[in-house]
């Protein structure tokens, strides 16, 4: 697929290699032709202000002008996530001993995860491109998020998901009616397989394999969020978990394209990554002080998180190591601890994913690796009814009683 002089892609105007930083025209291209390093989209800005921004509507269309997408975009049928709540969290913060702390709650965008984002802006690059068919291999969230995105814009999914993915979100994606494959092997083994198929499809835009640089850009409406939400500034440190590795290094992307658009003041800030141990290669080269991330099979209830071969871990590695952060893995217990405890504190159920991010803040401030004095975000990428059998054996009501006030006396409930 080709570009017509009327394709328009707003301020995007060249791909270029974060390897060898070749470039070429923007595209349904995804790899390096000089070194089959990964692409980004490179911009002209132009003259976007705080005031545009406050202008536009409250979902991340806001951000059209920084982002690979049509001018029109927020008039095309599409499901408006983002502008997700940022909660101060003091009660999580009193019992971890930080002074100041938030939580980004993605669990409120449309199908409850931040996936939501990225297929958003994916969608509309594609449409642009001239693909029919939106298309995906998944861990889940994404899964969900594909599926509504093409029921409300009116075209074909199809999606590819491990067999052994929570029900819930398996129900959550078939519920859409999109052609929903699941497939014998872990998430790197359906990625393959999506890699094959869409080498086939010419006209099915994967989102995070053929249109993965318009895809991936959507996680910077994150980082645009955090700072316009604490009033155009940006945060001290932020928490963010690691699957692909992407949501992390666009959050950072994000915060340098503002200061360099003088929309905040530069600052330094630092970034750390969240994984679980059952699937942590980047936490484990970030420790080794290596460049490689070895690729690991991942054996986690994080599964939004269990990508073995995260195709960014490289670069999350640049990026906690340019900003004074780290990469830290927690155990499937902590998991459920950190889940457990964002509830109990803030009135907020995360999936595993947020449950790993609560319980790697936990482990960096104990170490003293994170400064409990500093400005805190932690991101919860999704919601916890997606991932209930993590804690539903550790969770039950506090008491069965007769329907009687002796019955509630007698059970020491008042």
């Amino acid at each position: 697929m080709a570009l017509t002089p009327a394709t328009d892609l707003g301020p995007a105007t060249a791909l270029v290699c974060r390897e060898c930083g070749s470039t070429r025209d923007l595209g349904p291209f995804y790899a390096c032709e000089e070194c089959f390093g990964p692409l980004e989209i490179a911009y002209d800005f132009g003259g976007v202000t705080r005031a545009s921004i406050e202008s536009g509507p409250r979902n991340i269309w806001r951000y059209r002008g920084l982002l690979p997408v049509p001018s029109n975009v927020a008039d095309t049928p599409n499901t408006e996530p983002g502008l997700t709540r940022l909660v101060r969290a003091d009660n999580l913060a009193e019992s971890l001993g930080l002074q100041s702390l938030w939580v980004k709650d993605d669990s409120g965008n449309p199908t409850h995860s931040f996936k939501d984002r990225v297929v958003a802006v994916a969608l509309a690059a594609a449409r642009e491109l001239g693909f029919k068919v939106l298309a995906c291999p998944s861990t889940g969230n994404l899964a969900n998020a594909v599926a509504a995105a093409a029921a409300r814009a009116g075209i074909r999914s199809a999606v590819f998901v491990p067999s052994d993915l929570e029900v819930q979100k398996i129900i959550t994606t078939a519920v859409y009616g999109g052609t929903f494959v699941t497939v014998d092997g872990n998430y790197d083994d359906v990625n393959r397989l999506a890699s094959e198929i869409a080498g086939e499809q010419d006209d099915w835009a994967f989102v995070n394999v053929n249109v993965r640089p318009y895809y991936a850009e959507g996680s910077k409406t994150l980082g645009y969020e955090i700072a316009e939400q604490l009033g155009w500034r940006l945060p001290d440190q932020v928490v963010v978990p690691v699957a692909s590795g992407s949501q992390l290094t666009k959050i950072d992307k994000a915060f340098q394209e503002l200061i360099k658009l003088g929309l905040v003041e530069d600052k330094p800030y630092r970034v750390f990554g969240a994984q679980a141990a059952g699937c942590g290669p980047v936490a484990a080269a970030f420790k080794a002080g290596h460049d490689v991330v070895r690729p690991v099979k991942p054996d986690t209830i994080a599964k939004s998180l269990a990508i073995g071969n995260p195709a960014d871990g490289p670069y999350v590695l640049d990026v906690t190591r340019r900003t004074n952060g780290a990469v830290e893995d927690v155990t499937d217990e902590q998991v459920v601890e950190g889940i457990r405890l964002l509830a109990r504190t803030e009135g907020i159920f995360g999936e595993t994913a947020g449950g790993v991010t609560v319980a790697t803040l936990r482990k960096l401030i104990e170490a003293g690796t994170l400064d409990p004095s500093a400005e805190t975000v932690i991101i919860n990428s999704g919601d916890g009814l997606k991932t209930l059998d993590a804690v539903a054996p550790v969770v039950a009501p506090s008491a069965n009683i007769a329907p009687s006030l002796e019955a509630f006396r007698a059970a020491g409930l008042a």
